[in-house]
C-alpha cells in the first residue's frame, strides 16, 4: 500500500513542481564522511610528531611543534564504509549513554512524576504574577534566564556538555507545557550550557588542557574571560526570549510546529498533575535509599570539591543526605509523585557533586540515572518484568538519537585514516605567517571556527592545536593568553551547530527536532555571536588586560 500511495500520490502529476525536502539527517552525515573520503584522495598525507604530556595530572598525547612531515596518503575506499563501525566503536559511551537516559526516563515517566511537577511549577509561576515587579520583568522571561544562567555556568566551569542530554527530554516537556516549543526547551539546556562552554571561565577540559599545553598559570586571565561569558550570555538569552514571546503570541509560527506534535500528544494524553498516596514500595525505596546515603556518609565524610584551580573540602554527603531523609519525609506524606520528583532533584544534585567532588563522567553518570529510573518504578510498585519493558521501549525511543552520535564520529575516522587531519591543520596555521596582528588573530579565529565544525571534542582540539598554536604566537607577537582565548571562544560557537558533534545531534534527535530546522533558526544567533567574538577578541592584542 505504501508503494501505491506513492505511486499515485499528488505530487507525481506531471506539471505540478514537486515540494523540495530537505536531507534527513542520516543522509546529511553520510554525505560528509564521503565529502571526508573524497578530501583523503585530494589533500596530501602527513603527521606530526607526538608525545605524552603530563596536564592537570592528566597524561594527554599533543603534537610536537615542527615535527610535521609528509606521509603517503592513504586514500580512503571501502574503508569508507567501515569508518561507521569504527565511528560507532569510539563512541560507545555516549551511545549506551543515551540508551540508558531514554530508559531511565521511561521508567520515571510512567510515574506521572514529571508532569505534576511540571503542573506545579507553572502554578507556581502563575501566583509570582501577582507581585508587580515580577510580572513587570514577565514571570516566562525570569524562568527562561535563570534556567539558561545555571547551565551556562555548568558548562562554563565544568564543561557541562554530555550531561544536557538527560535534561531534554525534562525541558523540552516544560517548555510545550508553557506554550512555547521544543526549540526552547532546547535552548534552556544545551544552548544555556553551550554559551557557558564558549565563554569559559573555569573549564578544566578547555582552559584547563589549553593553558596547560601553552604553559601560562592555570585559569590566569578569568578576569576578561568573565566579561566575555557575560555579553555571549546576554546576547543569546535575549535571541531565546525575543523568539519565545513571538512563538508563544502564535505557537503556528514554530518551525517546528508539526513536529511538536508528538511531544503536545504525549502532554494530552498523561494525567494532568494527579497525585496517588504512595504505598509499600515507596517507602521501601525511601529507607533503602536513605540506608545507602547513610552508609556513602561515613565512607566519604569530607568531599573535595574542586572549581577551576580553588577547591574546599566540606561534608557534602552527611548534608546531603540529611537533607534527603527530611525531604522525603515530608513528601512522602503528600504523593509518591512528589517522592519522585524528589529523587529526581536529587539526581541532579549528585551529578554535580560527582562531577565536581569525585571526576564523574559518563559511566557513573549514566549508573546515576539508572539507578533514578529504577527506583521510580519499583516506588509505584512496577514488577521486573514491566520496568524491563519500560526500559526497553524508552532505549528504542531514544535509539535514532544514538545511532547519529556513532554516524557523526565517522567523519572523523576517515579523516584519520586517511591520514589528512594534521595536513589540514599544518596547511592553516602555516597561512598565519606574515601578517601583523588583527590579521593573524581573525585568521586564528577563523580556523578554530571552521576546526570545529571536524573536532568537537574541546581537550582533542586543544591537544592537536595548542603546542603549535603557542608558538605560532610568539612569532607573530600575540600572547598565549591571547590565543588560548581565541581557541576557546571560536572553537565554542560552531560546537551548537557541528554536525559532528555527537552532543548536538544527539540533543536534536531526542527532542525531535530535524538538524536542517535547528540550523536555520540558530544560524542568525550563530553568526551574531561570531562577529561578537571576534571584537571581543581584539582587546586581547592591543590592551593590557589582566592575565594578558
Amino acid at each position: 500500500m505504501h508503494i501505491f500511495s506513492r505511486l499515485f500520490n499528488k505530487s507525481s502529476i506531471p506539471g505540478e513542481k514537486k515540494k523540495r525536502e530537505f536531507p534527513h539527517t542520516y543522509v546529511i552525515i553520510v554525505a560528509l564522511i564521503g565529502l571526508a573520503g573524497i578530501l583523503s584522495w585530494v589533500v596530501p598525507g602527513g603527521e606530526f610528531a607526538r608525545e605524552t604530556k603530563v596536564v592537570n595530572g592528566i597524561e594527554r598525547q599533543v603534537v610536537v611543534p615542527d615535527s610535521f612531515q609528509k606521509v603517503e596518503s592513504q586514500p580512503q575506499t571501502w574503508q569508507v564504509f567501515s569508518s561507521i563501525f569504527q565511528g560507532f566503536k569510539r563512541t560507545h559511551e555516549i551511545i549506551f549513554y543515551i540508551l540508558m537516559i531514554g530508559g531511565a526516563f521511561w521508567m520515571l515517566n510512567e510515574s506521572k512524576a514529571l508532569d505534576a511537577a511540571i503542573f506545579s511549577f507553572l502554578g507556581f509561576t502563575r501566583r509570582l504574577e501577582r507581585i508587580r515587579f515580577i510580572k513587570f520583568l514577565g514571570v516566562d522571561n525570569i524562568v527562561i534566564s535563570l534556567i539558561m544562567l545555571c547551565f551556562s555556568f555548568f558548562g562554563a566551569v565544568i564543561g557541562m556538555s554530555e550531561e544536557t542530554i538527560a535534561f531534554v527530554v525534562i525541558f523540552v516537556p516544560l517548555s510545550i507545557s508553557m506554550g512555547y516549543d521544543s526549540i526552547v526547551g532546547v535552548s534552556l539546556c544545551f544552548l544555556g550550557a553551550g554559551l557557558g562552554f564558549a565563554g569559559a571561565l573555569l573549564n578544566p577540559f578547555t582552559i584547563g588542557i589549553a593553558q596547560g599545553l601553552a604553559g601560562i598559570q592555570l585559569f590566569s586571565g578569568i578576569e576578561y574571560r568573565l566579561f566575555i561569558w557575560f555579553v555571549i550570555n546576554f546576547i543569546g538569552i535575549a535571541y531565546v526570549i525575543r523568539y519565545a514571546k513571538k512563538i508563544k503570541k502564535n505557537p503556528t509560527l514554530s518551525p517546528v510546529y508539526a513536529e511538536d506534535e508528538y511531544w503536545r500528544k504525549k502532554s494530552a494524553e498523561e494525567v494532568s498533575g494527579g497525585h496517588q498516596k504512595p504505598g509499600i514500595h515507596a517507602w521501601a525505596i525511601f529507607i533503602i535509599l536513605s540506608g545507602v546515603l547513610l552508609a556513602s556518609s561515613f565512607l566519604y565524610p569530607i568531599t573535595n570539591m574542586t572549581v577551576g584551580s580553588s577547591s574546599f573540602s566540606a561534608p557534602i554527603i552527611p548534608v546531603v543526605t540529611a537533607i534527603w531523609i527530611l525531604s522525603g519525609l515530608m513528601v512522602l506524606r503528600h504523593s509518591v509523585q512528589l517522592f519522585i520528583v524528589n529523587i529526581l532533584m536529587f539526581t541532579i544534585l549528585f551529578l554535580v557533586v560527582g562531577v565536581m567532588g569525585y571526576g564523574w563522567y559518563i559511566m557513573e553518570i549514566a549508573t546515576l540515572f539508572l539507578v533514578m529510573g529504577l527506583t521510580s518504578g519499583i516506588a509505584i510498585g512496577k514488577s521486573a518484568n514491566q520496568l524491563a519493558k519500560l526500559f526497553i521501549e524508552g532505549a528504542k525511543d531514544i535509539m535514532s538519537a544514538a545511532m547519529v552520535v556513532g554516524l557523526a564520529s565517522a567523519i572523523v575516522v576517515v579523516l584519520e585514516q586517511g591520514k589528512i587531519i594534521d595536513s589540514l591543520l599544518y596547511y592553516a596555521a602555516g597561512s598565519m605567517e606574515g601578517y601583523g596582528k588583527l590579521t593573524s588573530l581573525l585568521i586564528m579565529y577563523i580556523f578554530y571556527t571552521l576546526l570545529n565544525l571536524i573536532i568537537a571534542s574541546g581537550s582533542a582540539k586543544a591537544a592537536l592545536s595548542i603546542p603549535l598554536m603557542a608558538q605560532f604566537s610568539d612569532l607573530l607577537g600575540i600572547s598565549r593568553q591571547a590565543t588560548v582565548t581565541v581557541y576557546q571562544v571560536g572553537g565554542g560557537m560552531t560546537n551548537l551547530a557541528s554536525p559532528t558533534s555527537g552532543v548536538m545531534v544527539g540533543v536534536l534527535s531526542i527532542a525531535r527536532i530535524p538538524y536542517n530546522k535547528w540550523l536555520r533558526w540558530f544560524l542568525p544567533l550563530l553568526i551574531i555571536l561570531i562577529i561578537v567574538g571576534f571584537l571581543l577578541l581584539i582587546p586581547t592584542i592591543y590592551m593590557a588586560l589582566p592575565g594578558f
